[in-house]
């Protein structure tokens, strides 16, 4: 077995643990700082829409497809000088055909954009397709995917309450989602990537993926929690956390093999391709898988842990917990300092005080006499074998 089998084993035993749950402090400061730094982002800088929610003019022309075909024609339009025309997205469709996407245009200069592209294309400028793409589409496109999202938050939180039987648990999970989603779009706004259709995709994929591993965490925090008010052995953090570990391995599993493929399509959507809608989707996923498997970790079960610790049940139950290992600590050192004796049970024979000599035999006890036999001789009994019929 591999040494990160062999961890994991342990950790599902309970022989090794780490205390997740009791450094949530750490976590939620960290969670805090990571929100608050993408809600810098989007305040100081906000998202780069992309044409189809902010509008703009669309090329497209049949070319042959290269290496250098995107930074080609991302030059070739820059050339033309129009203030207006911005940074142009440059994507490819089925290594025969280019699509240039500008910013709005006025109807003097979308022909002279259209020129460059046919002279770089080497076609005539009739055979490059032009369409201007108003922002109120976008405007749909957006309020559609607001509407996605309120919607999955409700199913969510109705489905979570309905299979724990716990609004805790729902109240946990979505905050944690709404922690994914708000640190995912943060990071577009500080890098500065363009919010497409593709990034709406994205998002709502990473929502579902970190509820997925949510639920497993919680699955095993319900196992590990039924029925613990009627002992007094372990808290319900102690549960939780116990929990984590045993799952902590499948986590960190799942995610890893889920980011490789993803971080490849990644690097060739944004250094090999240069933009376009396969950097938007796996710029999206990436981040929400990471950041979904963190959170899944470190904040959804400490958040439950919370809200559950404030029950009056628990709170007994916690009282009975520490009470027991405070009793536990005192007599463990009480067996420290004495030695490890153990005081005579009352009643118990006491040891005469006369000494004895080192290895003399103990002298038999005398049998009882009654009254008035003194001196008389004890009549003895034969055995069974030898007594007469």
């Amino acid at each position: 077995m591999s040494k990160l089998g062999q961890l994991g084993n342990k950790l599902h035993k309970g022989e090794v643990s780490y205390n997740f749950i009791g450094h949530r402090k750490v976590w939620f400061i960290v969670s805090i700082a990571l929100v608050v730094l993408s809600l810098g982002g989007l305040f100081a800088r906000g998202l780069e829409l992309g044409i189809e929610f902010r509008g703009g003019v669309e090329y497209e022309a049949k070319t042959q497809i290269t290496a250098d075909t995107v930074q080609k024609f991302g030059d070739v339009v820059k050339a033309t000088n129009i203030a207006e025309i911005g940074d142009p997205v440059v994507t490819t469709i089925n290594n025969e055909r280019v699509r240039v996407q500008t910013k709005p245009l006025t109807q003097e200069q979308v022909p002279v954009v259209r020129k460059a592209i046919a002279d770089a294309a080497g076609i005539p400028a009739d055979q490059v397709t032009s369409q201007q793409i108003g922002a109120s589409w976008g405007d749909q496109i957006a309020n559609k995917a607001i509407i996605a999202l309120i919607v999955f938050i409700a199913l969510v939180f109705l489905v979570i309450w309905g299979y724990f039987r716990e609004p805790k648990a729902s109240l946990a999970a979505i905050i944690a989602l709404g922690h994914d989603v708000l640190i995912t779009v943060g990071l577009y706004a500080l890098i500065g990537f363009d919010v497409t259709p593709a990034t709406v995709i994205g998002v709502l994929t990473i929502l579902g993926y970190s509820l997925y591993d949510t639920v497993v965490v919680f699955d095993k925090i319900r196992e590990n929690t039924r029925g613990i008010t009627g002992s007094n052995r372990l808290t319900y953090s102690d549960a939780t956390n116990l929990a984590v570990n045993q799952t902590i391995v499948r986590s960190i599993n799942t995610t890893l093999i889920a980011l490789l493929p993803v971080g490849s399509i990644l690097v060739v959507g944004t250094w090999v391709l240069g933009s376009g809608p396969l950097k938007d989707l796996s710029l999206a996923l990436f981040v929400g898988i990471a950041v979904g498997a963190y959170s899944s970790i470190f904040i959804a079960p400490a958040l439950l842990a919370l809200f559950k610790e404030r029950e009056p049940g628990m709170q007994a139950l916690n009282r009975r917990v520490m009470a027991k290992r405070a009793q536990g600590t005192a007599t463990g050192k009480s067996a420290g300092v004495e030695g490890d004796l153990v005081p005579a049970a009352a009643g118990a024979a006491r040891v005469q005080d006369t000494p004895r000599a080192t290895g003399s035999a103990p002298a038999p006890a005398a049998r009882p006499m009654a009254a008035g036999g003194a001196g008389r001789p004890q009549p003895t009994r034969k055995p069974r074998s030898k007594r007469g019929k």
